[in-house]
């Protein structure tokens, strides 16, 4: 009787089982076949094909590499990793760099498509029942600082530390389910002024917009978007908006037609106040509550008492009360329903602004790296 051939178990060990984990979690998802079926890079397989070169970059991205080359000592040299994503081997990292200069324009429009694919398979946002309730949408940019040898790098602001080289970074984050919808980089003297078409372009086409759909989207933006073209477009375009007028000189205009200002309990040195009556200037109606503060003991400014901003918003008292899971009683109260609008526009800070400033401080520690 012959005996059983032994079959040899290799074991190996990985300091990053976390995404190992994660690794095998996306092969059962099959989360990366939109990429494999639709980039169609223009390059010879010898031992890998382009989509498992992708796959090393990916892989060596999420294991905290600073840039490719260090595939070679993150993940080549760690089989246990390529194993949890289905990788026999790993290409070396001149390879995948080869693989990714070979990419064109073309390319990149598939990979949007793609990620277009995988996102409305997994995510959330792209569930959403309009139905039942607005979809609250917040946009955004921020200033990442780069080397001016970085592509699209350009002299811009950069936020806390000046005018500087960088590129801005452009998010769409759907806020009920703090979901990334749209993330771009711009050159670096581009703000969103310019470029909020173009992010609501995307958004439009990643979640699948239609006439009714946006109309039961609201689109929650600071100053930057404001602007009077910026914001008749999206009223032009069926969408709802909760945001900032970009100009402080037309809010401080508009603050002299306030009659009665009220105290934000949440912010005691802001005080709030409606303008009644319309404007022609928009193309639908729309609500102006004005916002002021005294200036920081540093600043100087003369015979200017208050900052002034303006907060537009054509959401009614019902749709505030419902995105903030107010009681019903709330919109009978005029002082709390104005602190609802406010802390509506608010609470921006707590979606878009956090998920940009975690990623301006990732990139900020490969910089000083």
């Amino acid at each position: 009787m012959k005996k059983a051939a032994k079959i040899a178990h290799t074991t190996h060990f990985t300091p990053r089982a976390t995404l190992a984990a994660i690794g095998v979690k996306l092969r059962t998802l099959d989360l990366l076949a939109p990429l494999k079926e639709r980039v169609k890079i223009g390059q010879k397989t010898i031992k890998h094909d382009p989509f498992d070169k992708l796959q090393d970059a990916l892989i060596t991205i999420l294991a905290g590499a600073h840039g490719l080359s260090e595939i070679n000592t993150r993940l080549r040299s760690d089989p246990a990793l390529q194993r949890a994503f289905g990788r026999e081997a790993c290409a070396d990292q001149s390879v995948v760099q080869a693989t990714l200069n070979a990419c064109t324009p073309t390319n990149v429009g598939e990979m949007m498509l793609a990620l277009d694919v995988i996102f409305e398979r997994q995510s959330l946002t792209a569930q959403h029942d309009y139905r039942a309730s607005m979809l609250l949408i917040d946009i955004d940019m921020t200033g990442l600082p780069c080397g001016k040898q970085c592509e699209e790098a350009t002299k811009g602001y950069q936020g806390e530390i000046g005018i500087r080289w960088g590129r801005q970074l452009g998010r769409v984050l759907a806020a009920q389910y703090e979901e990334i919808v749209i993330d771009r980089l711009y050159p670096g003297n581009l703000y969103l002024t310019k470029t909020l078409r173009l992010l609501v372009a995307d958004l439009e086409r990643t979640l699948k917009l239609d006439e009714g759909r946006k109309q039961r989207t609201i689109i929650r933006m600071d100053a930057g978007g404001g602007s009077l073209d910026e914001i008749n477009w999206l009223l032009e375009r069926g969408y709802q908006i909760h945001g900032k007028d970009f100009s402080a000189a037309r809010a401080e205009s508009f603050a002299q037609a306030v009659t009665e200002w009220i105290t934000d309990p949440n912010h005691p040195h802001r005080q709030m106040g409606w303008v009644e009556g319309v404007i022609d200037d928009y193309v639908r109606p729309v609500k102006r509550l004005i916002l002021r503060w005294p200036p920081m003991k540093q600043e100087k400014r003369k015979n200017k008492p208050y900052h002034y901003a303006c907060l537009l918003s054509t959401l009614e008292p019902e749709e505030v009360i419902r995105q903030l899971n107010l009681p019903l009683e709330t919109s009978q109260k005029k002082e709390a329903m104005t602190l609802a609008y406010s802390t509506l526009y608010d609470k921006r800070g707590g979606t878009v602004e956090v998920e940009i400033k975690e990623s301006v401080r990732h990139e900020a520690r490969r910089w000083n790296e």
